[in-house]
């Protein structure tokens, strides 16, 4: 399972954001690629404890019987549903997003478990430090593969 603890994982993701353009066509979903760029800064700004959410009701009931799926081997799913406060509707431009999303990444992967939240994820709930990783890296591969990067 690949984390963003992994220098070769970090650099998968960087080469992959980098072929991400402003026209870039969606295969699922309604954010265009900035929003989504954007999406996946907020992800990683609650796994480095910049922003945090309260718990979802929920993720309350169902959250730690999804944790062991969304944190499998296989990838998140399709149209997987996220929460009202993770959801972009503005307009972005991708390059200010991938910089700052790129930042984000490299503080996280350099700053390794002890730069990572121990807030509860706000559907999953507590996290160790290597799933809130495995969380980030499979959470940018979704949005990567929504683009088809």
């Amino acid at each position: 399972m690949k984390t963003l603890y992994e220098p070769a994982a970090v650099q998968e993701i960087r080469e992959r954001i980098a072929q991400l353009k402003p026209d870039s066509v969606r295969q699922w979903g309604k954010m265009n690629a900035p929003q989504a760029l954007a999406h996946c800064a907020t992800g990683l700004e609650m796994a480095v404890g910049d922003l945090k959410l309260n718990r979802l009701f929920v993720g309350r009931i169902i959250g730690r019987f999804a944790k062991p799926v969304a944190l499998g081997p296989e990838p998140l799913r399709r149209n997987s549903p996220t929460a009202k406060d993770l959801v972009v509707k503005d307009d972005r431009d991708l390059e200010v997003e991938q910089k700052r999303l790129l930042a984000l990444i490299d503080r996280y992967s350099r700053n390794g478990a002890t730069g990572c939240t121990t807030h509860p994820h706000p559907f999953f709930g507590t996290l160790s430090a290597t799933e809130w990783a495995t969380l980030m890296y499979k959470h940018l591969d979704h949005h990567l593969r929504q683009f088809g990067v």
